[in-house]
């Protein structure tokens, strides 16, 4: 039996430089490209069909630009979606005090939207342990707070890569299916707080 096909909308927000697109590159496609890239404006887009048991889901990820002059331009792309991958370099303290900014976003405008914070750069602990610049236990309790799950990923070697998108997938179809199951019971639509209805910031 095939399952229905589902799609989900994924945002990667992150400060430029973190390495969003070198992430959606292992993603999509399985490799890695060394630098110099070029700095995304606006946003690029890829799809990246997974299975999750007997479903077949189609991610639509959008890797937004990480520079503060596209910021606005970034609210657009994360509008209605279902998942965000929070980018922080792992020898960079700064971009993680970025990435509690674009969760503040996220949770003051849409709050329907799950939260999974990414370390990258993870192999560059490898060669040199005095390069990580963020605390994981730090990182752990903010994710704890916040109920975000936590990876620390590295595009050039693949580790738990795949295993991020995976879990993105599998909550989408998990939630989707609690979703139905609510529905059903009968949701009252005037409920201003109920969590599958977004709301956008106008600033």
């Amino acid at each position: 039996m095939s399952g229905r096909r589902v799609d989900a909308k994924v945002v990667l927000l992150g400060q430029e430089g973190v390495g969003k697109s070198s992430l959606v590159e292992r993603c999509a496609h399985g490799r890695f490209r060394a630098g110099p890239y070029q700095n995304t404006i606006g946003a690029a887009f890829v799809a990246k069909v997974m299975s999750v048991g007997d479903q077949t889901v189609t991610l639509g990820i959008w890797d937004t630009a990480g520079s503060e002059r596209y910021e606005a331009m970034s609210r657009i792309y994360y509008r209605g979606a279902r998942a965000a991958v929070v980018c922080y370099d792992l020898t960079d303290s700064g971009s993680f005090q970025r990435a509690k900014f674009w969760v503040n976003e996220l949770q003051n405008c849409e709050e329907g939207c799950r939260i999974y914070l990414c370390g990258t750069k993870s192999d560059l602990l490898e060669e040199d342990r005095r390069k990580r610049g963020v605390d994981f236990h730090d990182v752990q309790d903010y994710a704890d707070e916040i109920k975000a799950d936590l990876f620390e990923t590295s595009s050039k070697t693949g580790q738990s890569v795949d295993e991020l998108f995976q879990k993105v997938a599998e909550d989408y179809v998990n939630f989707s299916a609690f979703q139905v199951m609510t529905e059903d019971k009968g949701v009252n639509l005037g409920q201003r707080n109920n969590p599958y209805f977004y709301s956008c910031c106008h600033h």
